[in-house]
């Protein structure tokens, strides 16, 4: 198993960094990487279909969050640059059809399994509302009993090799709620700023390189450290 560590110097040369985690699957290998992304508004293929996109992007820009466009994923996600963690886990694949639902089962025990470990009640499923809402969604409950988010997953299949990945929001609630509001109001998209959880509004754990560790060892799961090499992403 390879594991790559660090991010690369601009928002694009990060995204081939990725890139390269699906090629080392097809090669044969599995790879894990957890990390904090560049501060952006990364925005989803069904975004670009909306007539407020292009006024959206322009907003996201204007509060310090540079727009991107992702090929995987629904709606329009928020990263700080400073607390924000995105993870992901390659795998080879034999037959593109099957195995869906099993990695999708993999990534959710190991993101439960590391927040448990920083001391973060969660719950499966999502609020109304919520940020890039989708199927797979790990929330916790805020006082009260609603339900906040705290991590969202995709899954990107290939042939010959698979990745399945999300994104968990650590801290900084309230800028990253202001400005998903913002990008959602002019994109004409339900969203509820109240929805948006993080681990430290969870009372969990928030030292960012404790959760990236956390994270780090519940993807590489239960592989022997002698098989597992790690590089530093430059």
């Amino acid at each position: 198993m390879r594991v790559l560590r660090g991010r690369a110097e601009t928002i694009d040369a990060d995204r081939r960094v990725t890139t390269r985690l699906l090629e080392i699957a097809a090669d044969g290998e599995s790879a894990v990487r957890v990390w904090t992304p560049h501060r952006q508004v990364a925005f989803g293929r069904r975004d670009r279909r909306l007539e407020g996109y292009d006024r959206g992007r322009e907003l996201a820009d204007e509060r310090g969050f540079p727009s991107v466009e992702r090929d995987v994923g629904g709606r329009a996600v928020a990263y700080d640059g400073e607390t924000t963690l995105a993870f992901a886990r390659a795998d080879p694949v034999a037959d593109f059809r099957q195995g869906t639902d099993e990695r999708y089962e993999r990534l959710t025990a190991a993101v439960e399994r590391a927040l448990s470990e920083l001391d973060c009640e969660t719950v499966r499923g999502e609020p109304s509302n919520s940020f890039c809402p989708g199927s797979h969604s790990i929330s916790t409950r805020a006082a009260g009993g609603s339900l906040q988010k705290l991590v969202g997953l995709a899954q990107r299949v290939r042939q010959d090799a698979a990745v399945t990945a999300g994104i968990v929001l650590v801290d900084n609630r309230d800028e990253l709620a202001a400005v998903l509001a913002a990008v959602y109001d002019e994109l004409d998209v339900a969203f509820d700023p109240e929805s948006v959880g993080t681990v430290a509004a969870a009372d969990g754990q928030v030292d960012s390189g404790v959760v990236r560790a956390r994270f780090e060892d519940a993807l590489i799961g239960e592989e022997d450290s002698a098989n597992v090499t790690v590089s530093a992403v430059t």
